[in-house]
């Protein structure tokens, strides 16, 4: 399912100028290796290893979970897998980015898109609790705590109302089938 969204007064999408010119001069697959990096190594390296301090300098919070430490790299592993795939498939057939300030120019809802509203979210939420099964850190799953209701209010607040506003119509009924987070089988459409 896809909405074309270019004739729309946004001024992110509009004609020939600003940022959407400049940005499509960049070639996607480029755009997407240098935000996938960068985002990844913020969420993924960077704060994890900065909540991770909490184990150094409060070693009594750390909890050692032994062997279970494996189902983190378990965890870790198929959330990036989902990830990858989701933001192949977001750019691929979007045809833009997942970021807000260079976004798909089409309604994508194929995939994990057609089982859950929010793959990329939910497997980065997923791969951060991966990591703190993975290295036993209290600090990481207490930055993965953190982070659930950030991106509650990330989608809800931010994503939710843009897409209503690109994607009108196809949007609406998308929600109205698909789950926000968990995933499951779609609904019908409505009559």
């Amino acid at each position: 399912m896809t909405t074309d969204i270019r004739s729309r007064s946004d001024p992110v999408h509009a004609g020939t100028g600003g940022l959407r010119a400049w940005l499509d001069r960049i070639p996607l697959a480029l755009r997407m290796l240098v935000y996938s990096i960068l985002f990844l190594a913020a969420v993924l390296v960077l704060l994890p290893w900065l909540a991770s301090r909490i184990d150094v300098h409060w070693p009594r919070a750390r909890v050692e979970i032994g062997s279970v430490r494996w189902l983190g790299v378990i965890l870790f592993s198929i959330c990036m897998g989902l990830y990858a795939t989701a933001s192949l498939l977001l750019s691929r057939h979007g045809r833009g980015a997942y970021v807000e300030f260079d976004p798909p120019r089409e309604f994508v809802a194929v995939g994990p898109f057609q089982w859950c509203r929010n793959p990329i979210a939910g497997s980065l939420l997923g791969m951060l609790l991966g990591e703190a099964l993975a290295f036993s850190s209290t600090g990481i799953f207490l930055l993965f705590l953190v982070a659930l209701p950030l991106a509650q209010l990330q989608v809800v607040c931010l994503e939710e109302p843009l897409l209503r506003k690109r994607f009108g119509q196809a949007y609406e009924e998308y929600v109205r089938r698909v789950p926000r987070w968990l995933p499951g089988t779609p609904r019908r459409a409505g009559p």
